[in-house]
Parts: C-alpha cells; sequence; structure tokens
C-alpha cells in the first residue's frame, strides 16, 4: 500500500528556510501527482505545491517565489523547499499522493488541482513553526 513519511520540520526565525522530505513508496506510475499541504490550527487545510509526473508544478499564491516543490523519482522522494519563511507559514505540513495526473476535469473545465478533496493518500505530517 502507498505510504508517504514525511521529515524536516522543525521551528526558524521569519526570513528563515526548511526543506522538507517525503519519502513514498507503495506504487509505481509515475504520472501520479504528489502535492504538499498544510494546515495552521483552527483553518481548513489547504494547497501548497503540487508536482506532476512529468515535472510540472504549481504554487499557491501566498508560496510563489519563496517555496519550490521537487522530486526525485528514483529515490521516490518528494521535496519542498522553503526560503523566506514568515510567521503565517506555521502549521502542520502533509506530502499527498493522487493516484491520477494533477490536472482534474470539473463541468467542462480542467485544471491542476490543490484540493486535498483530490488527494487519496496522505502522510502523518511534520511541524513547521515560523516566530517572529
Amino acid at each position: 500500500q502507498v505510504q508517504l513519511v514525511e521529515s524536516g520540520g522543525g521551528s526558524v526565525q521569519a526570513g528563515g528556510s526548511l526543506r522538507l522530505s517525503c519519502a513514498a513508496s507503495g506504487y509505481s506510475d509515475s504520472t501520479y501527482c504528489l502535492g504538499w499541504f498544510r494546515q495552521a490550527p483552527g483553518k481548513e487545510r489547504e494547497g501548497v505545491a503540487v508536482i506532476g509526473g512529468a515535472g510540472s508544478t504549481s504554487y499557491a499564491d501566498s508560496v510563489k517565489g519563496r517555496f519550490t516543490i521537487s522530486k526525485d523519482n528514483a529515490k521516490k522522494t518528494l521535496y519542498l523547499q522553503m526560503n523566506s519563511l514568515k510567521p503565517e507559514d506555521t502549521g502542520m505540513y502533509y506530502c499527498a499522493l493522487r493516484s491520477a495526473t494533477c490536472i482534474v476535469c470539473r463541468l467542462g473545465a480542467c485544471s491542476t488541482s490543490r484540493r486535498p478533496s483530490d488527494f487519496g493518500y496522505w502522510g502523518q505530517g511534520t511541524q513547521v513553526t515560523v516566530s517572529p
């Protein structure tokens, strides 16, 4: 079965950097979509960044230019490089896999999804805390 294990979280000051990793196993289709999501206390889980089988990426506006998602297919590892961190980046960060491409079509319109509900497999999360 699919297993996702995150690591790399921690506490940093604003302006600092962290690199999250997610070790994935239990699947073989390289076209599957992988993503990073986060959830702050009292808030809904939100999509931070996703990456498709061919390496195409999509980011939330709040992290564009600061975060970079990447993956190593040989190691089956997903990464999230986070630079210029802000206190509002604080939260639990989750790695997730969608057993399909990142493209989702609804009512005839297709786009890259960062919706948590479109991803069926989840890791346990790693905490990121950014202090002012």
